[in-house]
């Protein structure tokens, strides 16, 4: 009933003049206070930005991630470059006595 309530409530607050308005109106037609109504949407709005909130620091972290890993990979072709040509050096100058 509570998630039927707050559904009812933001798809029709914007045809009331205030949001307490709306939530009168709703929370007569639902039988329940309009304190509650409220309750139950502010409980909702905060569910969902703190889903939002989560997502965007997933993103956030994902983001990072990428760009250290992207970090990483130039450092190891570096590394692996770095090697190769010491090994090279290391066997000229072997040649050479």
């Amino acid at each position: 009933m509570r998630e039927r309530a707050v559904c009812l409530f933001q798809e029709h607050v914007h045809e009331y003049p205030s949001r307490w308005a709306a939530m009168q109106s709703i929370a007569g037609k639902i039988g329940c206070t309009a304190e509650t109504l409220r309750s139950w949407v502010q409980r909702a709005e905060a569910q969902a930005d703190s889903t939002r909130n989560a997502a965007l620091a997933d993103r956030e972290r994902l983001k990072q991630l990428e760009r250290e890993n992207a970090e990483l990979k130039r450092a190891n072709e570096i590394l692996r470059k770095a090697s190769a040509f010491f090994a090279q050096a290391e066997l000229d100058r072997r040649g050479k006595y």
